[in-house]
């Protein structure tokens, strides 16, 4: 059986625009989804990526508003018209919450959704307990025991590991996907992702030049 790791932060506009599209991937090819929540600032500056705050304006409206836009569009997903008014709010509790629930046994590929539409159509504040209990009364998944074990040490240790292994990986952002060990970054790789799970594409043999000694 063929299993996916899934990198991803439970406020990425992405990973909420492939969400849907990749568990349907997942139950297509009876692949097994492993959700793997990361803290998303450290992996995007150990890549080399810029923080919102540093990039120019054109960059931002463009692949933060417009790309965004045209996805929904396209994946047919509501979406609110501007940044999520508590984006910038830690992703601790949140992320706690799906790892506690995946310790207890707990699919949560619904309750994942529910985050991320949650945060992305309905506004709701990741850090606010009462958001999530709704954002998961929403799939029929009382969160409450889930709360209370969202930030024990346990659960935030496996936050933080998760986090390590995607910067370990040079993962770029979320939301990211591996399979056999390739990664695929982006919701827009998604085809390419599904692809290579009805024919694997041939072994790495590009080679560039070390980027120091290009530079």
């Amino acid at each position: 059986m063929p299993e996916i790791q899934y990198f991803y932060s439970t406020h990425s506009a992405y990973a909420y625009l492939g969400a849907r599209r990749l568990m349907e991937i997942c139950a297509a090819h009876g692949c097994t989804l492993v959700h793997r929540p990361v803290e998303l600032s450290p992996v995007i500056q150990s890549a080399g990526g810029l923080s919102f705050a540093k990039r120019t304006q054109p960059h931002v409206d463009y692949f933060f508003g417009r790309e965004i836009e045209r996805w929904a569009a396209f994946r047919d997903l509501p979406i609110i018209s501007h940044r999520p008014t508590h984006h910038d709010n830690a992703l601790h509790l949140s992320s706690g919450v799906l790892i506690a629930a995946l310790q207890a046994g707990e699919q949560i590929d619904d309750l994942s959704f529910a985050f991320l539409q949650g945060h992305w159509r309905d506004d709701i504040d990741l850090m606010n307990e009462d958001h999530l209990i709704a954002a998961g009364a929403g799939v029929g998944v009382n969160i409450k025991s889930f709360l209370e074990h969202a930030l024990d040490s346990e659960v935030q240790a496996k936050f933080e590991a998760n986090t390590q292994e995607a910067i370990e990986r040079y993962l770029f952002g979320s939301p990211s996907y591996i399979l056999d060990g390739d990664m695929y970054y982006g919701q827009d790789h998604l085809e390419l992702l599904e692809h290579a799970l009805l024919q694997p594409f041939p072994s790495p043999g590009f080679k560039n030049p070390s980027v120091k000694s290009a530079s």
